[in-house]
């Protein structure tokens, strides 16, 4: 059976498992950046909070993604949940390193501007700062977002959702005439789900970035 064909026969299950794969990476994806950004407001403005929280989320982004979801399962079961504490936790450290890079390289001179007309720090915060960090943050969630997709992946392993299933089921079966079919299916549909996803990126960017920032 060639490649083509198998995707017409199994183009239902594979549509299945692109929705799950896309609907466990997304939310993670908008907690970790919630987490992320918070993390960064909170350490930016102290040289050694920015560094401690920046190595804490690269040690995570260290521990193998299987033993992560491994040591999480007697915690909180197979399936769903450790993936996505697993796939939040690893998305972190871009968002976390490129908000308190992006909030320090705000201008100095444009937060005083805002304090002098009598802006609040919350106010300036969100009226300056995050606005003129956005396009750092938003870098961030790009480079963090294939990153999960991939990792995601790696959850089938411990009866998590996706495509994954197809790229292990591929894997234990290397004998069987669809095995190649099954890994170069699970593997394309990751690809082309990163890739829709950094589109729907770029387009959020041109919604929400300011037009200076923008060119």
């Amino acid at each position: 059976m060639s490649f083509w064909e198998y995707l017409a026969g199994r183009h239902q299950q594979l549509l299945t498992d692109a929705g799950q794969h896309a609907g466990v990476v997304f939310p993670c994806m908008v907690v970790a950046t919630v987490i992320g950004v918070l993390i960064g407001i909170v350490t930016y403005r102290t040289e050694w909070a920015g560094h401690l929280a920046t190595l804490t989320t690269s040690t995570i982004l260290t521990i193998p993604s299987l033993a992560m979801i491994g040591l999480l399962i007697p915690i909180v079961g197979p399936g769903v949940a450790p993936t996505v504490i697993a796939l939040t936790l690893y998305g972190l450290l871009p968002i976390v390193r490129n908000s308190v890079v992006g909030l320090r390289g705000v201008d100095p001179a444009l937060v005083d501007a805002a304090r002098g007309i009598g802006m609040s720090r919350l106010m300036r915060l969100l009226r300056v700062e995050l606005p003129l960090a956005w396009p750092p943050i938003l870098t961030g969630i790009r480079v963090a977002t294939p990153m999960l997709m991939g990792i995601a992946a790696i959850a089938a392993y411990a009866s998590g959702p996706g495509l994954g299933n197809e790229i292990f089921r591929g894997l234990a079966s290397p004998g069987s005439k669809n095995a190649l079919n099954q890994v170069l299916a699970g593997t394309l549909g990751i690809v082309v789900l990163a890739l829709v996803f950094d589109a729907a990126y770029v387009l959020v960017g041109r919604l929400t970035m300011p037009r200076g920032i923008r060119g």
